[in-house]
């Protein structure tokens, strides 16, 4: 059975670009195009590991990486983020809210696929 990743933005094309990279390296792929939806499908999906946007407009993804990793449902699934937010202080921040990494965008497929490798 193929592991499944959860793929949480509110950009469609982000969204689509890390489907494909993740799809074509033949994991399973849920997708949410918002926070709230991102929470909701940790929770319902099971996911192995979850790439999370951090600017998001309903629920940014410090807020639901927070949820995901503090819910007794969800918080041993490993969560990722994919942003353009990429200071010293964002991975700071990233790190306190219970994410394992943070992967610069523009998006490059070699780069997700360590980390998911790394964490499923």
């Amino acid at each position: 059975m193929a592991k499944k990743i959860l793929v949480v933005d509110d950009t469609a094309a982000h969204l689509e670009k890390i489907r494909e990279i993740i799809a074509g390296a033949g994991y399973q792929v849920a997708t949410a195009s918002s926070g709230h939806e991102g929470v909701a499908k940790a929770k319902s999906e099971k996911p192995d590991l979850v790439l999370l946007d951090i600017v998001m407009d309903d629920l940014d993804g410090y807020g639901a990486c927070r949820e995901i990793t503090s819910d007794e449902e969800t918080k041993n699934i490993p969560v990722i983020f994919v942003s353009t937010k990429n200071q010293r202080a964002d991975r700071l921040w990233a790190e306190k809210q219970g994410a394992k990494a943070l992967i610069a965008k523009p998006i490059d497929g070699e780069e997700i696929l360590k980390h998911v490798q790394r964490y499923v």
